[in-house]
């Protein structure tokens, strides 16, 4: 995907790109490839690719949830996605880059000084000893490719404000959705919206999931990472 497919397909999902924010983009893909030449952040090489497999496919959580405002937690952010790419576009949007990969870290700290963006927060720790602390914090949490679905229930839902969501990216995520209810369940949250699509040009499955919390998370949660691993809640 060019700049100018990307730029069709974002005005498809009703956004608008100005100057700004695709000058913002550019600066963020020349970037990664040129860090990424010697750290290794992504098996992502190409340009194209950068614009449909990580802008792209971040910003189409629009599809599910308004981002306009409020905090954003990202687990796992990785790179910056989704999370980078939600702040680009969406200024008045607080979003926290939560990452325990300290080169991933270094990578963000550098990258957000270059495009100048004073929205963002990086936070270098695990999950679960993030959400212990910070707990009914955010308006919307995310993660895009991290765990398997009760697992990250467990890491995100402690940090999240009560009717707080948390916006899930899977590709097809069926067998994750069924095994996920006693979890749901536990957590006393619900999947409120979910919706199912092809990426442009490469036809892969996406899974998009707004999972609302209804009350607050029982102290006792989240575990440490080996036991909700070994044993998901039921």
């Amino acid at each position: 995907m060019n700049k100018e497919e990307f730029e069709r397909a974002i005005i498809d999902l009703s956004l608008t790109i100005t100057p700004k924010i695709a000058e913002q983009l550019e600066q963020y893909a020349s970037f990664l490839l040129a860090y990424n030449a010697h750290t290794n952040l992504t098996a992502i090489r190409t340009k194209e690719e950068v614009y449909l497999k990580h802008f792209y496919d971040s910003i189409t959580l629009v599809k599910i949830a308004d981002l306009s405002h409020g905090k954003l937690l990202d687990v796992g952010t990785g790179a910056g996605f989704p999370g980078l790419v939600l702040a680009i576009f969406f200024p008045n949007l607080q979003v926290t880059l939560l990452d325990s990969n300290n080169k991933k870290i270094t990578f963000l700290k550098e990258c957000v000084q270059k495009l100048s963006l004073t929205n963002v927060e990086i936070i270098y720790s695990r999950a679960e000893d993030y959400t212990r602390v910070h707990r009914e914090e955010y308006d919307f949490v995310t993660s895009r490719a991290v765990a398997e679905l009760r697992i990250l229930l467990e890491l995100n839902i402690p940090s999240l404000k009560i009717h707080g969501h948390f916006l899930v990216m899977k590709g097809n995520a069926e067998e994750e959705i069924q095994l996920s209810t006693p979890t749901l369940a536990v957590l006393s949250c619900e999947i409120i919206q979910k919706q199912v699509f092809e990426l442009p040009k490469e036809n892969g499955i996406r899974t998009l999931l707004d999972i609302e919390k209804n009350k607050a998370t029982d102290l006792k949660y989240p575990r440490n990472y080996d036991k909700i691993k070994k044993h998901p809640l039921k």
